[in-house]
């Protein structure tokens, strides 16, 4: 684990990172406006994970996203629509613009336990029902056991996949890889698995399933943009940033969008560097915006 941290000159100061944690949550109510949660809107992956969902469950998911923009003109779309990898062409067959994008969960999520055949297969099937977007969890069965080598195994051949079925409709296939920072627990092991889901081909690195009992913090997201902009100073690629689970107030939104341009600057501010995972939030951004409640999602 020490490598990659040693590889890329990081190690986590806990007691800088709480005193900033401490100064961006006092400062929200200076930093949230109508124009960032709007910026923050933009940047939403709208999540169904449920048990229960059905085809017509996430096809009216999808109509809602499709007229939004002429009930509530002035916002932005949100940028994807995350589903199981079996409702793919459901999202795709039934947005009303490509520019939503539809993101799966893949690879036997949420516990990523299972064979890694299946786990390829999946992902494959997924894209080629029209997946754009790919949120894989890291297979910490293996990174808690230490073998590194195999995470960093895996994690390519699902790269590889993703793209080989991507390519043959002549698309591109975003990456996500999600570390499940809250069975993680040490801030070196957050760093380390940062590390090896970008080196690895990740185009994203996300906090959380949203599954367990604790998902997105501040602290796992901090780290995790500092690993990003680590990343960046030695490899010149620009890694996005998703936190997910646990996200369900406005002002999250605006703390997680505050550690972003804190720590990697305005040009991460965008939903092709920036995202969020949520099923709660949409509606809390939207009541905070028109300063009364609203239940659209």
């Amino acid at each position: 684990m020490s490598d990659y941290l040693s590889k890329y000159g990081y190690k986590p100061d806990i007691e800088a990172m709480d005193r900033s944690l401490s100064m961006i949550a006092s400062n929200l109510d200076n930093i949230v406006s109508e124009q960032v949660l709007k910026d923050c809107f933009s940047m939403m992956d709208l999540t169904s994970l449920r048990t229960n969902d059905t085809p017509d469950s996430i096809k009216k998911l999808v109509e809602k996203v499709n007229s939004f923009n002429r009930l509530f003109p002035s916002y932005p779309l949100p940028a994807s629509i995350c589903v199981y990898p079996n409702f793919a062409s459901v999202v795709r067959d039934s947005r009303a613009t490509p520019e939503l994008h539809v993101t799966v969960v893949s690879a036997c999520f949420p516990s990523s336990q299972s064979f890694l055949e299946v786990k390829l297969a999946e992902c494959a099937l997924a894209v080629e029902q029209g997946a754009d977007e790919v949120d894989v969890v890291l297979p910490l069965s293996k990174f808690l056991a230490g073998d590194y080598a195999a995470v960093e195994d895996e994690l390519k051949q699902i790269r590889n996949c993703v793209d080989k079925a991507a390519s043959l409709q002549g698309r591109n296939v975003h990456l996500k890889v999600i570390l499940e920072t809250g069975l993680l627990v040490s801030p070196e092991n957050i760093a380390a698995a940062s590390f090896i889901a970008m080196e690895s081909g990740a185009d994203f690195i996300k906090t959380s399933t949203g599954k367990v009992e604790v998902n997105a913090t501040p602290a796992a997201a901090w780290i995790m943009c500092e690993c990003i902009a680590k990343f960046y100073e030695k490899t010149g690629k620009k890694i996005g940033f998703k936190p997910a689970g646990g996200i369900s107030s406005a002002m999250d939104a605006v703390s997680y969008y505050s550690i972003v341009a804190t720590l990697l600057g305005k040009e991460w501010l965008d939903r092709k560097l920036f995202r969020f995972g949520v099923s709660r939030v949409a509606n809390s951004i939207m009541s905070a915006i028109e300063k009364e409640t609203v239940n659209y999602f």
